[in-house]
């Protein structure tokens, strides 16, 4: 199995970030993927992006150099009812928003606040994704987060960062999540989390997990662009 597409790249726009969206999309090419999805932090990150750069990704062609780019953020989780930092005037013009809990966005509460934190934001119309939602930074009921996501139609990030390099513990609650998604029939992605070229479309890890899990591939949205494409097309989005 072939993963294709990497949904979660951020570039020196994120402020803690090191590469230009020109470098990811040489490295792309050099790595064969088909499709990656600029998610730069919102605005709560300390460093991050001014929503009005977010949001003049209207200027960036859908295709450069043969790489699909979709236009998209990485959005701060901000409360516990899943408020998110950036404004749906905004959002609403994304094709991709990748939903996400950070510590120096939202100080870590209990289990049951972090998980109605997640639902809520899978509640908003406008996301797709959540991600690295296995950090044991922010513990979670499993099993409540994942019906979730299969009610809303969400796709679960499987967050290959999160096995190595950050948010470390993550590995068995990352399998968790993929073994109670393929009971569910939940949809999952993985993404890279770079923040610099050389990690574009790096999934050992998850794609380890996938393979050992025997996730079916109809569940995995990174083996084919219109796969990804079609599903976001569904959901209202204008890609």
């Amino acid at each position: 199995m072939k993963l294709l597409l990497d949904t979660h790249v951020h570039t020196l726009a994120s402020g803690h970030a090191y590469s230009t969206l020109a470098e990811y999309i040489d490295e792309a090419k050099k790595k064969g993927l088909e499709l990656i999805a600029q998610t730069d932090h919102g605005p709560a990150m300390p460093g991050g992006p001014h929503a009005f750069h977010i949001g003049n990704q209207r200027v960036l062609p859908n295709e450069m150099d043969g790489i699909r780019v979709l236009k998209g953020v990485e959005v701060n989780i901000i409360d516990f009812k899943g408020r998110l930092d950036l404004e749906e005037r905004y959002m609403k013009n994304l094709e991709f928003v990748l939903a996400s809990l950070h510590d120096v966005c939202i100080y870590p509460g209990s289990r049951d606040e972090n998980t109605r934190a997640l639902i809520g934001a899978m509640k908003n119309k406008y996301v797709d994704a959540i991600g690295h939602s296995g950090n044991p930074a922010f513990p979670i009921h499993i099993e409540a987060f994942v019906k979730a996501a299969k009610e809303h139609d969400i796709m679960i990030e499987i967050n290959n960062s999160s096995f190595g390099k950050s948010r470390a513990g993550s590995r068995s609650n990352c399998e968790e999540i993929a073994k109670l998604a393929k009971i569910h029939g939940v949809k999952m992605i993985a993404g890279s989390d770079a923040h610099i070229r050389y990690d574009l479309g790096v999934f050992n890890y998850a794609a380890e997990v996938f393979e050992r899990l025997e996730i079916p591939e109809e569940l995995i949205m990174n083996t084919s662009k219109e796969k990804l494409l079609n599903h976001l097309r569904s959901h209202g989005k204008r890609v």
